[in-house]
């Protein structure tokens, strides 16, 4: 009756309808959870019903940090002055984000009280192997807004090392305190942080398909579209202004590209068939995305001022999940064209295909770090999908996790992290990883799944 065309995890994929109403066809899905893990070329049905898991949304995330780096920089964050009368503890989150980070220690501060302006007991930090001290201080002004200041001294030489401030919002007080984590970042290692970003994901609640804009660390979740319909796919601009993706409530897989700001959306890939895994070329133009127009699963180019469609790929197999090298000359996709799912990468024009990934018979959900050395991907070994990490440089593959149902990896505009999905400990959840895989941390709520991870752009 129908057959699948394409796949992304738990969600992105391409439906060749023959006959069987696509909204019988969902609701049919909904009721085959069983079949989640049982996953393959020969297993189409249940992939597809992988699209269709309950997602409760979750109010609030829990950063849990495990693992231990092979170095790892001592730090003390002393809580900020007055930060105990504001609703967020800046000192906190700047520890958590450090942390996450895999390149920092947090050390406990003890009960000392310090700002932006004290003169440290070098002693005492000393005696702790600190490297660095963070101290600061956080007030209300008149108006309303909040003073943030902070200062970073070197511990070991006992010097003061930078300053920072800024004037927010309360609401963007969580916002300044990624900063802040931004800012330590660039001066302890000299590059640069990615804390200050969002995450886009999808979840389903009641009968209904959110999809949620949230800080890098899973907080200040703001839902930017709520659909009774699956919602698949989101793919952040390069700009930061907008997320494509996938909507079914035409009762087909349709692409929109929707402006965050306004919450205004267009369709534009609306065409006969199915209209699936959109991606943003690096210039924001144009999307990329997975169309059966035409008859098959093939990777067409969307110009987003009205140009006419081209034609990317000609094979008679599946060709699918897309992404751009960051200067935008080459694509990465899946295809099933040597027999199994593996990874392509061509001229984002067209072209001839070579393949990238080797080892083992089912590769998929690549992505590509902002830097280009590193791809990203799905691997099956046996019945389990783990995520792996290939150097573009050498070819060398290394598996990151040890768990057994990876879905979409998606890296941090930095190229330092991984954000992806899968089952920890019995339970959905976001994680992300070093790229060692030596330092996960698990962004988990109350008791529900989540889904469908993207990382956005550094902000401007």
């Amino acid at each position: 009756v129908f057959s699948m065309a394409a796949w992304r995890g738990k969600g992105s994929f391409t439906v060749y309808d023959h006959g069987l109403s696509l909204g019988l066809l969902v609701t049919m899905l909904q009721i085959k959870r069983f079949f989640v893990r049982m996953r393959g070329l020969s297993q189409w049905l249940q992939l597809v019903a992988l699209m269709c898991l309950a997602v409760p949304a979750w109010a609030q995330f829990r950063v849990e940090v495990t693992g231990v780096g092979m170095t790892q920089l001592p730090v003390v964050i002393v809580p900020f002055k007055g930060e105990a009368q504001v609703v967020q503890k800046i000192s906190s989150i700047v520890q958590a984000d450090l942390e996450r980070s895999g390149q920092f220690k947090g050390l406990p501060p003890g009960s000392v009280q310090l700002d932006e302006m004290s003169r440290p007991d070098w002693t005492v930090w000393r005696q702790l192997s600190a490297e660095a001290l963070l101290a600061g201080s956080v007030m209300r002004l008149a108006d309303g807004r909040l003073d943030i200041r902070a200062r970073l001294w070197d511990a070991v030489k006992g010097q003061e090392k930078s300053d920072f401030r800024e004037t927010v919002v309360p609401a963007d007080l969580r916002l300044s305190a990624h900063r802040i984590a931004d800012w330590v970042y660039q001066q302890l290692t000299g590059g640069q942080g990615a804390f200050a970003t969002r995450i886009a994901y999808v979840t389903k609640s009641s009968g209904r398909y959110t999809l949620w804009i949230a800080d890098s660390d899973g907080e200040g979740a703001k839902a930017a579209l709520s659909s009774p319909e699956p919602v698949i796919s989101p793919s952040w601009a390069p700009s930061g202004t907008h997320l494509a993706y996938v909507s079914f409530e035409s009762r087909k897989p349709v692409v929109y590209v929707h402006e965050l700001a306004s919450g205004q959306r267009r369709a534009v890939a609306n065409f006969k068939g199915s209209n699936s895994a959109p991606t943003w070329a690096p210039d924001g133009r144009s999307l990329v995305a997975t169309l059966s127009r035409d008859g098959g699963s093939q990777l067409f180019r969307i110009d987003l001022n009205g140009g006419e469609l081209r034609k990317l790929t000609q094979t008679g197999s599946i060709n699918t999940e897309p992404v751009f090298s960051p200067d935008g000359s080459t694509l990465f996709f899946v295809s099933d064209r040597g027999g199994s799912p593996q990874i392509y990468r061509m001229p984002s024009q067209g072209g001839p295909a070579e393949r990238v990934t080797f080892a083992g018979s089912y590769n998929i959900s690549p992505a590509l770090s902002p830097d280009g050395r590193w791809l990203a991907y799905v691997a099956r070994g046996g019945s389990s999908f783990r995520l792996h990490l290939m150097d573009l440089n050498t070819g060398q593959v290394t598996s990151l996790t040890d768990t057994s149902a990876d879905e979409r990896p998606s890296f941090a505009p930095n190229s330092r992290l991984l954000v992806y999905a899968t089952v920890h400990q019995g339970q959905e959840a976001l994680m992300t990883t070093t790229l060692d895989g030596r330092i996960k941390a698990r962004l988990s709520g109350q008791g529900g799944d989540i889904r469908e991870p993207h990382w956005g752009p550094l902000r401007k």
